[in-house]
């Protein structure tokens, strides 16, 4: 069995074929999707999809890259809505958050002000209510490794982590887990293998962010669920085992990342 643990199944790309590709992951083994949400705009659709996904489980938090149009009052319904999905085996924790220095409006100093506020706020939600985070560290990994030091958090993900092995050493001191997805599987993403290689396989999960970051097999057409039990084929060939040692050893880390996801009633 499988853990897809970030995939934007209501992304526009795949319009009205969300549950299919649901289906199609299921098939392949994929017994849970975690469908992250962005902004306001989508707490309830990822909320209904994975309800309607027999294989779905939801986050709730404002990505970066919607930090720009993003209002306080989103803030306060973000944990109004937290609230609400405490008593739903469904719901997992809060994400997308993050920070995000790569996007150049995004690096200018009132939004990279905004964007760490945003941050901060939603990590003193996951530490008020015990939830893990999911973490978008794109050309961040310190700073947000600033913000984790300053509020603890009860663990969770970096998402497509692409960091130094100092840094990644950090966050699984930290009690996070490290996404590793699509981008591991092309052969000139050096250090993404090397640190998939070299890094403690419990605090590895595999990830799609389908529709995004398609592995060598796929790019450049969209990315889905199912294809992650071929991405943890690529890397169970870089540390000599077998599939479904890392199939195992992926599920249980995404527990350990991911604690509601025990009683999802997923039969992980």
């Amino acid at each position: 069995m499988w853990v897809d643990t970030h995939c934007h199944l209501d992304a526009g790309e795949f319009g009205a074929r969300s549950a299919a590709v649901a289906d199609q992951a299921a098939a392949a083994g994929v017994r849970a999707i975690v469908i992250p949400a962005i902004a306001r705009s989508n707490f309830d659709s990822v909320a209904q999809l994975a309800h309607q996904v027999g294989n779905g489980v939801y986050a709730l938090g404002i990505h970066p890259l919607f930090v720009p149009s993003a209002q306080p009052s989103d803030l306060a319904a973000l944990r109004l809505a937290i609230g609400q999905a405490m008593d739903d085996p469904r719901f997992v924790g809060i994400g997308e958050i993050g920070l995000d220095f790569f996007v150049p409006q995004l690096k200018e100093p009132a939004m990279r002000e905004k964007q760490e506020l945003f941050l901060a706020e939603q990590l003193k939600m996951a530490r008020d209510f015990a939830l893990p985070v999911l973490l978008h560290v794109r050309r961040s990994q310190d700073i947000v490794l600033k913000h984790l030091r300053r509020i603890r958090v009860q663990g969770g993900i970096a998402h497509a982590f692409n960091g130094s092995f100092q840094q990644a050493e950090a966050y699984l001191g930290l009690g996070l887990h490290l996404g590793f997805g699509g981008a591991m599987t092309f052969p000139r993403a050096l250090q993404i293998r090397r640190l998939a290689t070299g890094l403690p396989l419990s605090g590895l999960v595999l990830e799609t962010d389908a529709p995004d970051i398609a592995p060598a097999w796929r790019h450049p057409e969209i990315n889905t669920p199912d294809q992650i039990p071929r991405i943890g084929h690529t890397l169970a060939e870089l540390r000599g085992m077998t599939q479904q040692q890392v199939a195992a050893a992926s599920t249980a880390a995404a527990l350990a990342a991911l604690p509601r996801l025990a009683s999802a009633g997923l039969a992980l």
